[in-house]
This record gives C-alpha cells, structure tokens and sequence, in this order.
C-alpha cells in the first residue's frame, strides 16, 4: 500500500505541473487521446514501483504489459480522464492497483486537483484521505443517481449502451457521466453515487475502484452477475442492495445480448 500511495502522489504531481497549460496531444483512435503527461506519469508510477518490486509485472495503460511473469502484477492508469485533463475540466485521476494469482489485492485511486486520495486493501476496509467510507444505503431505485461512461472505443456497442441509458434514466434520479471511471467508482463507494454500468473498459480503468467498492461494502461484477469483469470490461457496480435490479434492468434490455457482453 505504502508504494501505490507513493507513486500515485508522485504521479499526481507531475500531472498538475502540468494542468492548464499546452500539451502535446497524440490520437490513439476516434476520441481516445494520450498526452505527454500520460507517459511521464506512466514511467514515474513505473520506476517507483520497480524500485521496490523489480521482479513484479506491470500491465500499464500506455506501455502494455512487460515480460515479467510473476504472480503479482500492478495495473496502471496513470491519467484516468485524459480528455477531461486536456480540456482543463477537474475530473481526473492516477489509479493504481495490486493483483496477486488473479486477486485483486491493493487500491489506489488518486485525485490531484482536490487532492482526494482513495485506498483500499482486501478484507481491511475502504478509506477516503484515511477516513474509512462506505456505500450508500439507498433501496428506492427512484432516488438512485448513477454514474456511466459512453462505449467511445467501439461505437457498435452505442444502441446497446443507449438502450440501456434510457431504461435507466427512466427509473433513477437521474445519469451522470464526468469522464473518468476510476473516480466514478470511487464515488460509488463513499457513497455520491449509488450505481454506475459502463460497456467495453480495460483492466487499469476498473482494478483500483473495483477493489475499494468492494471494500466500502458494494458489489462489482460483469453484466451477467459474474465476478470476471476486470478483463472482459462490462461492468456493474452498486451499493449491492440495488444490484439486483440493475442487473435485471440490463438483461431485459439486452435480451440474450448479456451473455456476450
């Protein structure tokens, strides 16, 4: 824990040196950007937990995933909300997490701007700047706010996702989509959100959140209700008492679709 916390810190300032100013701004593809500031956080995140752990594998959002093989792998993203950061909007963040033989077993989730810092270890509860959080406690699914993200890497999936925003829009409080799913899950889990669903994330957007979620006493799971989500990347998370419904809310719209998504 004491070098995902150190390196997401580091990693947070490198990224507000740099906030509110020019970038060099590279298209990955149609609306997925990466900055300079993504690889320089990238390789600080990286040269620091290499310091304390040369032999762990490192599966990190712009550098892919290294040749170690080792039973504990760190999954990074090191600028959660890029696009957010380029256009000067205070909605992003440095995620971090710890997976040991398929568990996930550290998170971190780190907000520079507000300076918010989300941890989490397994069994050992959730904490927001050291104080512990908890999920909301809310059953009315009509005074839900949830949280979504749009399927911007695969717009074959955009009926579907729209299907699904309508349905739940129509039953809920209303639908937010800030831009980063690290700190929407996050969010879930201290509570601002009671829900958030989003199609087609990978392994370094999910890990952190998913495992503080879990450990402030939410659910987290892929659309069918299993718990393999972190690299099929259809995901559900909730205060786990209105799970249920979401996930029933998600198989009427989907039909047999939940079983491919």
């Amino acid at each position: 824990m004491s070098i995902a916390v150190g390196a997401a810190m580091q990693a947070g300032r490198v990224i507000m040196e740099s906030y509110g100013k020019v970038l060099q701004v590279d298209a990955k593809q149609h609306h997925d950007f990466v900055t300079d500031v993504d690889r320089r956080s990238e390789e600080t995140i990286i040269r620091y937990i290499q310091r304390a752990f040369p032999k762990h594998e490192i599966l990190a959002e712009e550098s892919g995933q290294d040749k170690n093989v080792n039973a504990c792998r760190w999954i990074i993203d090191p600028l959660d909300g890029t696009t957010n950061f380029i256009h000067g909007i205070p909605m992003f963040a440095v995620s971090i997490a710890l997976e040991v033989e398929g568990e996930l077993r550290v998170g971190v989730v780190y907000e520079p701007v507000r300076k918010e810092l989300f941890t989490a270890e397994k069994s050992k509860g959730a904490f927001l700047n050291k104080r512990k959080i908890s999920v909301s406690s809310t059953t009315d699914k009509s005074r839900c706010l949830l949280a979504t993200g749009f399927p911007f890497r695969n717009y074959e999936l955009l009926d579907d996702y729209l299907r699904i925003f309508k349905s739940f829009m129509m039953q809920t409080s209303g639908v937010r989509r800030p831009g980063s799913a690290a700190l929407d899950l996050c969010y879930l889990a201290c509570g601002r959100f009671d829900g958030f669903w989003e199609l087609n994330l990978k392994p370094w957007d999910i890990a952190g959140g998913a495992l503080i979620i879990s450990e402030a006493g939410g659910q987290v799971t892929n659309f069918a209700g299993y718990g393999d989500f972190l690299y099929k990347g259809n995901v559900i998370g909730s205060n786990s008492i209105i799970h249920p419904w979401m996930l029933e809310t998600v198989k009427e719209v989907l039909l047999d679709k939940v079983k491919l998504l």
